[in-house]
């Protein structure tokens, strides 16, 4: 049972970090308690996108009148169908990262991991058999859960998290969802498409709050005329369970507000998964919940790494199967650069898309740098016209002097899609006038980062 590399946890950080570690010739096991691919494969960014994606599918044949195509009047989803594509969508995926793994010559040994020394660690299985494993790398990747909120704790009833929320016996008629962050607002709009009555609470005073003022704004917008409630400058003051259904009151800028819903969805964020993994007792560093690092994921012990949600970052799969790549390459002695998390896309799935990186309007001006900024509406799109997505724009900001991209926002159909194209122009150090230059196909949704620039620089030409 000895390794050169064992990785505890087998999400998109674990499972990522353990196939490159065999490229690259190291004998790797993973141990993983419950499914390969983690709580993103099973449990989050996949099956999700297969719920919004019904979800949208139910929106246009709602909408097809728009296209000229005669639909019945009647057309309803079936939420136990739907629900059932979502999950065979995940068990697909999850046999896909079972062949990778095997392809790869990656053991991946079932059970729950201990760190008892540097160098080894207790594997639990599921029977309750206990056996050692030892490598000289061993790499922690053990994701996150839903944070629980005091006074909002969930029973996976009537109060529940993103896992619940996946797999709901049945549809609810009212629903409230707590937070407006990714995981809110995408669970609401599918709520809220499929036909139940939605009403979203956000604690700061726009939705999407991480998001450019001008994003937050337009996603409100939309969600308000598609007749979805939203309270802003808004906290739930108490939730009491009665009779199968949540009896809530929130406290908004105007006064109180009580009702009753049939669930409620705690979307507040994650917690780390760092706790009785026998890392503290060992030596590493534990702050504010997450596992203390360098630059290459190595911890105060010697041997001792960790990636994804459980470090400082965004707790996001793509930066997880990119911090495992950087740990596993520094490991085997390659030439390596830390990770840019100043250059980490955010995507948010609801409809419209939401996608951005970089700085904001606001960071940059409040950082004092004198900016040019370019807008773009999908109105004026001749593509977005004609597919009938014209919600939305493209917002790109650029340092004034040297024409540096600063950051870029984007709302609207695909853009989520679009967003690396400009991933890869500021890793390049790509200017304004580069991408002004560089041609873009017609028609296309992305011609309007072209002209976003042009925006900024007082030549577009479609505006």
């Amino acid at each position: 049972m000895n390794y050169d590399v064992i990785v505890v946890g087998g999400g998109p950080g674990g499972y990522v970090a353990a196939i490159r570690a065999s490229q690259l010739g190291l004998k790797t096991a993973v141990v993983e308690m419950a499914e390969l691919g983690g709580v993103c494969l099973n449990w989050g960014c996949i099956p999700t996108k297969s719920l919004l994606k019904s979800a949208e599918v139910l929106s246009y044949i709602r909408k097809a009148g728009d296209y000229g195509i005669s639909v019945p009047s009647d057309v309803s989803p079936d939420f136990d169908a739907v629900i059932s594509r979502s999950r065979k969508v995940a068990a697909g995926m999850s046999k896909g990262v079972q062949f990778l793994m095997k392809k790869n010559s990656v053991e991946h040994i079932s059970g729950r991991a201990r760190l008892i020394a540097p160098g080894s660690v207790e594997v639990t299985g599921s029977d309750g058999e206990k056996s050692e494993l030892s490598a000289p790398h061993i790499i922690f990747a053990t994701g996150a859960r839903s944070r629980q909120l005091p006074g909002l704790e969930q029973d996976g009833k009537v109060i529940v998290g993103y896992r619940e929320a996946m797999t709901l016996p049945r549809q609810p008629g009212k629903m409230l969802v707590v937070g407006s962050g990714a995981i809110g607002t995408e669970f609401a709009w599918f709520y809220h498409t499929m036909g139940t009555e939605v009403t979203l609470v956000e604690y700061l005073s726009s939705v999407v709050p991480n998001e450019d003022e001008d994003v937050s704004k337009q996603l409100e917008r939309t969600f308000k005329k598609e007749k979805m409630k939203i309270y802003t400058d808004s906290t739930v003051s108490s939730v009491e369970v009665k009779d199968g259904k949540a009896e809530v009151v929130i406290k908004r800028p105007s006064g109180e507000v009580t009702d009753s819903y049939d669930v409620v969805l705690s979307a507040v964020g994650v917690t780390p998964n760092t706790e009785d993994l026998g890392l503290e007792e060992s030596g590493v560093s534990i702050s504010g919940g997450k596992v203390v690092t360098d630059n290459y994921y190595r911890t105060a012990v010697k041997g001792v790494y960790a990636i994804g949600d459980i470090v400082d970052g965004p707790a996001l799969a793509h930066v997880a199967s990119a911090e495992g790549i950087i740990c596993i390459e520094a490991i085997a002695g390659l030439s390596v650069e830390p990770l840019d998390y100043g250059n980490i896309p955010a995507c948010t799935y609801t409809s419209p898309e939401i996608a951005s990186v970089g700085m904001t309007e606001r960071a940059a001006r409040d950082a004092g740098i004198a900016i040019r900024v370019g807008k773009f509406p999908f109105t004026a799109s001749g593509k977005a016209s004609a597919a009938g997505t014209r919600d939305g724009f493209v917002k790109l900001i650029f340092e004034e002097k040297h024409g540096e991209l600063l950051g870029a926002h984007m709302i609207g159909a695909n853009v989520t899609e679009m967003i690396s194209e400009i991933v890869v122009a500021r890793k390049l150090e790509t200017t304004g006038h580069e991408i002004i230059k560089a041609v873009h196909p017609h028609p296309t949704m992305s011609e309007a980062i072209m002209e976003a620039a042009a925006a900024a620089y007082g030549e577009v030409i479609h505006m």
